[in-house]
């Protein structure tokens, strides 16, 4: 994993220091978001084709390692 993580930067310089894939301004939460929305790789790949699938498994590798550090709250539906 630590290969596919070495894909995402933060800079301060290169969108306000949110992480991206290196070399694009993609972030890797669009990505993320992308996914979560529905959308396919190869879709995601064909909207975005500076993107690798290689840099899409980044994304998804740097979410695991950043939710293992904190807990994101998450509101809970009563079951109907």
């Amino acid at each position: 994993m630590h290969a596919l993580l070495e894909r995402i930067l933060i800079d301060p310089n290169i969108c306000g220091g949110r992480p991206c894939v290196r070399g694009t301004r993609i972030w890797v939460s669009l990505i993320l978001d992308l996914l979560a929305d529905g959308m396919s790789e190869t879709d995601l790949l064909v909207e975005y084709p500076t993107l690798a699938r290689d840099d899409i498994r980044a994304a998804i590798a740097y979410a695991a390692e950043v939710s293992r550090e904190r807990i994101v709250p998450v509101p809970l539906v009563p079951a109907a």
